[in-house]
């Protein structure tokens, strides 16, 4: 089973560098595919990615929850032009290169999400993502 990774990205990048089939990758554009994504014709579900993100913001597939429970800490991160991702987050990556994401929203201790809407995310970027190339 591949793993997803969800809207918990905030695109750190520590997940493409320990992946052993480099089937991960960031999304371009980056206000269309704010997240990293995961090939999942060529993931061999090591879960090194998992390990690896600071956000815990990577699942395989079929654990991906439909009912997170948020501390409080978590952001989300959409497109440019969802409704209610209006925060701006500046972090650093892997590399400590600057990160600037202009759609997010922090979620609230004890707030439930969705996250189950990330395995059609990933798919759609890997079917029509216009800055993917293999």
């Amino acid at each position: 089973m591949p793993h997803v990774i969800s809207g918990l990205c905030m695109r750190e990048g520590g997940c493409a560098v320990v992946c052993p089939v480099e089937c991960i990758v960031p999304g371009k554009p980056e206000e269309e595919w704010p997240w990293f994504y995961i090939d999942r014709d060529t993931c061999i579900d090591c879960g090194a990615c998992a390990a690896q993100c600071p956000f815990n913001a990577i699942f395989p597939e079929d654990e991906v929850p439909s009912a997170y429970k948020a501390a409080g800490t978590e952001r989300l991160s959409a497109p440019k032009g969802t409704e209610g991702f209006t925060e701006a987050y500046d972090g650093v990556n892997h590399d400590g290169e600057p990160v600037h994401l202009c759609c997010t929203r922090k979620l609230t201790a004890g707030e439930v999400i969705d996250l189950k809407p990330a395995i059609q995310t990933n798919a759609d970027f890997f079917s029509k993502g216009p800055g993917y190339n293999a």
